[in-house]
């Protein structure tokens, strides 16, 4: 019987596959991820500001003229996020690994959002298609760096040019979480080389920001004034006409 082996591209997918059904797992007996708990919600309105300024004073064009594609988009609430901000349905776009999460995004969101189901390098996308690319907390899921520079270069071809990509992650490694690992903004320039860099560190770290808010959500605000114990960058990187 002849044994087919995988490739590192391909046992990292399954690596992957595994680390988001653990965190869906760990997500469904909590309560901690949801807006009903004063912390994500900080979290969550802080990020919002952030993207309504970039929205407002470095993006070229209208957002309802403006089609981005969300890499690893889970259940869609990213992309709920943006309809809100007026992108039009029809110009926003998901993939997922996970075919269950797509399930729950075609009945969340309004029919003409496309969802794509699958390993992001293997979709058919043609090359320039969008103008914002944006992930979400996916990369620091992605412990191979090979596997990173990959995703990376693939996210950077499907940009237009003067088009952006649009990174929200934490820099910081979980040492109870061995699922993750942090990409520091060093990391993140590394992965795309020729992008004109706009970052901000946000979002207070999770296990202070959770001990504190549940004393007062007022809290957020006064710890995370202090960069050193925010825990995710943001970054807006424009590709240059090539």
């Amino acid at each position: 019987m002849r044994i087919q082996r995988l490739s590192n591209a391909e046992k990292e997918v399954a690596e992957i596959e595994g680390r988001y059904q653990r965190r869906d797992q760990h997500n469904n007996r909590s309560k901690s991820y949801g807006l009903l708990d004063s912390y994500t919600l900080s979290v969550v309105h802080e990020r919002q500001w952030c993207f309504q300024k970039l929205f407002n004073t470095i993006l070229h064009k209208s957002v309802n003229e403006t089609s981005l594609l969300e890499i690893g988009c889970g259940e869609g609430r990213n992309l709920l996020e943006m309809l809100r901000f007026g992108f039009r349905p029809d110009l926003l776009a998901g993939n997922e690994l996970l075919e269950s999460r797509i399930s729950t995004c075609m009945i969340n969101l309004p029919q003409a959002v496309k969802f794509y189901a699958g390993d992001a390098l293997n979709v058919s996308f043609d090359d320039k298609t969008f103008d914002i690319v944006f992930q979400s907390t996916v990369f620091t899921s992605i412990l191979d760096r090979e596997f990173q520079n990959k995703l990376a270069e693939r996210m950077w071809k499907l940009v237009n040019p003067q088009g952006y990509v649009l990174w929200y992650d934490f820099t910081y490694d979980n040492p109870k979480n061995s699922d993750v690992k942090g990409v520091s903004l060093k990391r993140v320039k590394e992965l795309f080389p020729s992008g004109e860099f706009h970052s901000k560190r946000i979002t207070l770290a999770p296990p202070l920001g959770r001990r504190v808010c549940r004393i007062h959500r007022s809290l957020y605000a006064a710890f995370n004034s202090l960069p050193l114990l925010r825990s995710h960058v943001l970054c807006w990187v424009q590709k240059n006409r090539e």
